[in-house]
């Protein structure tokens, strides 16, 4: 079978731009068979992903019709992830992808042709089994990706929903963050054979520095460290949103530029958010713990608690935003003179001095654009590449991360040639599509 052969995955890790499976991946791939039960324990950043992905398509088969693969995530975010990957492996198997703020029509027209794999949130994906989008009946694997969030989130009757619209025939992987005490019934199974990479290798690539300053002093001395950064991306993490609108607030007074990521905003403004600081058009995201898991952000090189919560899981996943994948980096603890330490951080950290005066980083190396078509109206990044090169006269050089949406497009694009790129393409088509292309607001 095609997707059961070395190069078949050599492939696959090729179109990923990854030299080779790391030592959790390996092992999962080789414990991950159609007659086991998989319980997979690793942290943020660790390649999960792929992990699970590989065993799953192993069990794919062309030839069969119906669903095939049902993969469950807590987060709209974390589901466009999984299915990014999954595009970007470039496999034969179609695709659909399921969650709450989508167009539920969209999704039941993917879904009428039946895609071999579906990736979804736990309440989007029991609403299309009550709608009857699609036949469970016909799924041989289940993935449950962070398991465990699922439950803290209280997704559990939905997940209910779910397996009892399977025939109880699956295989099953699920991943998670913490270990679980407690099955719940629903599961067709207790004692799936357990693989744990928790604690490897983060500790030792992770600096952790405190910055301490006066109550009054706090959101100012937040400014001066990040500021220090320069260009380097920099995740700061609050425990409530409210915290974080109050910092962008006066981040916004400063003309400081940052993006803002918590559960209240719309669907479209938390992608469009993730998106910039992604292709490097904010080095600064200021947000609440739904940034510190299940989120594809690479490349952080410095993570801030301006608020530290009150649990140490939680600290754990937001340090995984950094020294991930084998790299290293930087966690920093902001502290008000009024404030203590929580039993679980050791009180002997070096302290990291900030500049004393504010001096603002230059503007980040790119613009995001806005382009009002996307993958519903067949265009493609290759369109986007085509229209700003042949038309805009940018090089590929200035053309950075370039997301498609269903319905719209961002890409990024280098500072300096934003002005002139504009006035190249105005009133251009692309594919034929009369679109509105400007800077992302």
């Amino acid at each position: 079978m095609q997707n059961d052969s070395g190069p078949a995955i050599t492939a696959y890790l090729k179109n990923l731009s990854i030299a080779a499976l790391n030592k959790m991946q390996e092992a999962t791939l080789e414990k991950a068979t159609s007659d086991k039960n998989l319980m997979l324990l690793a942290p943020t950043g660790s390649g999960k992903t792929l992990a699970f992905l590989l065993p799953l398509l192993r069990q794919l088969r062309a030839e069969d019709m119906g669903v095939q693969a049902l993969i469950v995530a807590p987060s709209r975010e974390l589901s466009l992830q999984i299915e990014q990957v999954f595009r970007t492996m470039k496999t034969t198997y179609k695709v659909s992808c399921c969650y709450g703020g989508h167009s539920v029509k969209v999704e039941q027209n993917s879904l009428s042709e039946a895609p071999a794999v579906i990736i979804g949130t736990p309440g989007r994906l029991a609403d299309h089994i009550f709608r009857k989008s699609f036949n469970a009946r016909t799924i041989k694997i289940v993935v449950l990706d962070e398991f465990d969030k699922s439950l803290q989130m209280g997704f559990h009757d939905q997940l209910e929903i779910l397996f009892k619209a399977m025939s109880g025939k699956q295989h099953h992987i699920l991943t998670s963050a913490t270990r679980l005490n407690d099955w719940p019934d629903f599961l067709p199974f207790k004692d799936p054979e357990t693989l744990s990479y928790l604690h490897e290798e983060l500790e030792s690539k992770l600096a952790l520095n405190v910055v301490h300053c006066k109550s009054t002093d706090k959101v100012e001395a937040l400014m001066r460290l990040v500021a220090g950064f320069n260009q380097e991306a920099c995740l700061v993490f609050c425990n409530h949103r409210e915290a974080v609108d109050r910092i962008s607030t006066l981040f916004n007074r400063h003309q400081f530029e940052h993006g803002v990521l918590h559960g209240a905003l719309e669907q479209i403004d938390r992608e469009k958010n993730l998106i910039k600081f992604r292709g490097g058009a904010h080095n600064v995201l200021i947000a609440t713990d739904l940034a510190s898991r299940g989120l594809d952000i690479p490349e952080i090189k410095h993570v801030v608690h301006y608020q530290l919560p009150p649990h140490e899981e939680a600290f754990i996943h937001r340090n995984g935003r950094t020294a991930r994948m084998h790299a290293e980096g930087k966690a920093y603890l902001v502290v008000a003179d009024d404030e203590t330490l929580p039993d679980y951080i050791d009180s002997n950290i070096p302290e990291h001095l900030v500049n004393p005066k504010l001096k603002l980083p230059a503007s980040p190396h790119y613009v995001c654009l806005y382009i009002s078509a996307g993958k519903k109206n067949k265009v493609s990044k290759g369109d986007i590449v085509g229209l700003l090169t042949k038309k805009g006269g940018l090089s590929g050089n200035d053309i950075g991360l370039i997301t498609t949406l269903d319905f719209t497009s961002y890409v990024c694009v280098k500072r300096s040639t934003v002005n002139n790129l504009l006035k190249n393409i105005k009133g251009e088509k692309l594919k034929n599509i009369k679109v509105k292309i400007e800077e992302a607001s």
